[in-house]
């Protein structure tokens, strides 16, 4: 649990670095026609498919411009990218680590049998949620599961809209309706890991184990809505301080 919501705490931290300068970057994002913003959001560096060279980012797509419903085998394959990135490999190693150095669940143990008890019960949890939010209810449900990045506005016009595609989606028919497919979703994945988290299958575990996905999710909504912004300043700054070196 502790490291969701360190997660929620970084990404948080790496808006508010970013914020600042949101007005002038929305006035520049907003003047490309839909040809020409489609051209440049495929030239940029957020297009590829790792958010800090680690969380997988291949359900953000750029804009909602000649919006194109997917098939079921598309979302099919997207929840497999996420699944078996290595980035999600990488990330369940981290998770499973600290789970193990929290004695999160006493039942797997300790030593090298229990890391690997730690890191497999955290594997499991994403690839059974991506498949539930990003698959198999999208396609039951006739629902988008993809990130449309708004990239203009304000800093917190941007915020609201990320935090509220976590319950307000697109239907495959165009419009919007609620999000069942990541509600119910995380419901789902949530009520499958109790048979492999036996330390916390009460009411109140799951529902707190809800929460806090959804509010992952959510903070994954709103790395990838400002991702473009940080990644630009780090590569700024980099640039700042490479020139600096060389003029020593």
């Amino acid at each position: 649990m502790l490291h969701r919501i360190s997660y929620c705490v970084v990404v948080f931290t790496l808006l508010a670095s970013v914020s600042a300068g949101q007005q002038t970057a929305a006035g520049a994002a907003g003047q490309p026609p839909a040809d020409q913003s489609r051209k440049d959001a495929a030239s940029q560096p957020v297009e590829s498919k790792r958010i800090l060279g680690i969380i997988p980012n291949y359900r953000t797509f750029p804009s909602l411009q000649n919006y194109e419903p997917l098939t079921a085998g598309e979302k099919f394959k997207i929840a497999t990218q996420d699944s078996f990135d290595r980035g999600t490999v990488a990330l369940a190693v981290l998770f499973g680590g600290e789970g193990q150095l929290t004695n999160a669940n006493r039942s797997f143990g300790q030593g090298a049998a229990g890391f690997g008890r730690y890191v497999g019960a955290a594997y499991g949890d994403f690839v059974i949620g991506d498949y539930m939010t990003e698959a198999v209810f999208p396609t039951l449900l006739h629902q988008d599961p993809r990130y449309f990045r708004r990239g203009t506005g304000s800093g917190w016009s941007r915020l609201e809209y990320a935090v509220r595609q976590i319950f307000w989606t697109h239907r495959d028919s165009g419009g919007m309706q609620f999000n069942y497919s990541e509600v119910i979703g995380n419901s789902t994945a949530v009520a499958i890991s109790n048979a492999y988290y036996v330390n916390n299958r009460t009411a109140g575990d799951a529902t707190s184990k809800l929460g806090i996905q959804l509010g992952v999710d959510m903070a994954s909504n709103i790395l990838k809505e400002f991702w473009p912004d940080l990644e630009r300043k780090l590569k700024r700054k980099h640039r700042q301080n490479t020139s600096t070196i060389e003029s020593n």
